[in-house]
């Protein structure tokens, strides 16, 4: 096509090299288009305006779906116009359809704001818009481009636990380094994950019961008493034992005992009362 510097045709032989290659540059946007259909000439023109107005931050290519249908086919793109929008080898983002100008703008503009950016921004919308694969990778390639971004874990690790994957959020936070794992963005999530995963994996609260009772100095066996309480939302008994540990050794799991009081009080509320007791308490063992 050459309609400009910045458009292309897609061919069997070029797709992998012109795409794929090329979207771990930047964006590149895909127009799965076929002569039949009457929106895909009336789109085709304003996409080639924008390419044009962004002059080369993105890659525009036109795929005749109709010559090849394995490509189409590969990339799920049952009706036309689609416009798919490539980055670092995969699909970051479609568009079904003639939509507006501004629609394609502002997918763009998050794109060309900054790679860990463009990802994070991209990947926090896909899981708002309910498209938690997508979600998911971008926000890894996010992770990856700027390890020192805890938001980016922080994110992923949120979108995990609400999926159910409560064991790989945790898995990913506890991969972090130390420092990180102990920043404010962090440690809070981490500690309620510990707490829910291991109430999610203890014995019953019988048996943890019967454990302290032969060993009362059994800070695990006392952390895991307290998230089996705190899943049966007996808060003041799960309080109680976390502030048990906090009193008895601040090194086991990394002060784990404090940590998941913070985590409670903040949960509550300053004004809750038990918030207001037992944050009185933990002042007064700490000091």
């Amino acid at each position: 096509m050459a309609l400009s510097p910045h458009v292309f045709d897609a061919s069997a032989d070029n797709f992998n090299r012109l795409v794929l290659e090329n979207s771990h540059k930047g964006p590149v946007l895909v127009h799965f288009w076929t002569p039949k259909a009457g929106p895909c000439f009336m789109l085709m023109p304003r996409l080639v305006r924008l390419a044009a107005e962004y002059g080369g931050k993105f890659l525009l290519v036109m795929l005749n779906a109709e010559a090849l249908p394995q490509l189409a086919h590969r990339f799920g793109v049952n009706s036309v116009p689609t416009v798919k929008f490539f980055w670092r080898g995969e699909v970051a983002h479609t568009i079904h359809g003639a939509e507006p100008d501004n629609s394609f703008r502002e997918v763009l503009d998050r794109f060309i704001a900054g790679d860990a950016n463009r990802a994070h921004a991209l990947g926090v919308a896909a899981w708002q818009a309910g498209r938690q694969s997508e979600a998911r990778m971008l926000l890894a390639n996010a992770a990856m481009a700027e390890p020192d971004n805890l938001d980016i874990p922080r994110d992923l690790a949120k979108l995990l636990w609400a999926e159910g994957d409560g064991e790989q959020a945790l898995k990913l936070l506890e991969s972090l380094p130390p420092e990180a794992r102990s920043d404010a963005r962090i440690a809070p999530l981490h500690a309620h994950l510990r707490l829910a995963e291991t109430a999610r994996h203890a014995p019953p609260l019988a048996t943890l019961d019967e454990r302290l009772a032969g060993r009362p100095d059994d800070l695990e066996t006392r952390y895991q008493r307290a998230a089996v309480l705190l899943a049966g939302d007996d808060y003041a008994g799960a309080m109680d034992e976390l502030l048990s540990i906090a009193r008895t050794d601040r090194s086991f799991r990394q002060d784990i005992g404090r940590i998941s009081l913070l985590v409670l009080f903040e949960l509550l509320g300053s004004a809750d009362p038990l918030t207001l007791k037992y944050r009185r308490l933990l002042s007064e063992s700490l000091h």
